[in-house]
């Protein structure tokens, strides 16, 4: 079976960066992509990752079905998924059963026999959004985080680009 690697952190924390250096030990990975570039902003943020990846990489962008592309990808190398925290919201926001895609992802963890990373944003630290939608997301990304935690080999909680082990530990 394929390690999976979780790392988690706050918005600017160095978990991505982090989770490419891990990934590219042996040479080349497969890049996951998440995100949707809907405005000129994001649409910036994805051209400054690709670059920052170099051509090394292998992308395929999968804003939805990430059970499927790990499928699809498995036994082709690391696959490194950037990020949990917006594949989510996509499914959300497209009205998506997003339980159900992330028991799905949780069992396709489990099969996989290339080694998986996905990164994920820490909402646990956080203060309690003033509206109902952002409290909903909330709550769903740390469900989402604490399945994909129990399903994964290894935790980290990125620090200032360091990574600090939360997983495997004394009460398991």
């Amino acid at each position: 079976m394929g390690m999976s690697i979780l790392i988690t952190g706050g918005a600017r924390s160095g978990k991505s960066r982090l989770a490419e250096r891990w990934a590219m030990r042996d040479g080349t990975a497969i890049y996951i992509a998440t995100c949707r570039a809907k405005d000129s902003e994001m649409t910036n943020r994805i051209a400054e990752h690709r670059a920052r990846r170099g051509p090394e990489w292998n992308t395929l962008e999968e804003p939805l079905d990430l059970a499927g592309a790990l499928d699809s990808t498995d036994g082709q190398g690391t696959r490194l998924v950037d990020c949990l925290t917006l594949w989510l919201a996509n499914l959300m926001e497209d009205g998506h059963n997003w339980q159900g895609s992330v028991e799905d992802l949780v069992r396709t963890l489990h099969r996989q026999t290339s080694p998986v990373i996905l990164v994920t944003g820490e909402v646990g630290s956080g203060i309690v959004p003033e509206n109902p939608l952002a409290r909903e997301y909330r709550d769903a990304l740390g469900h989402v985080n604490q399945a994909v935690a129990d399903a994964s080999d290894e935790v980290y909680l990125a620090v200032a680009g360091y990574p600090l082990k939360v997983k495997p530990n004394a009460i398991g």
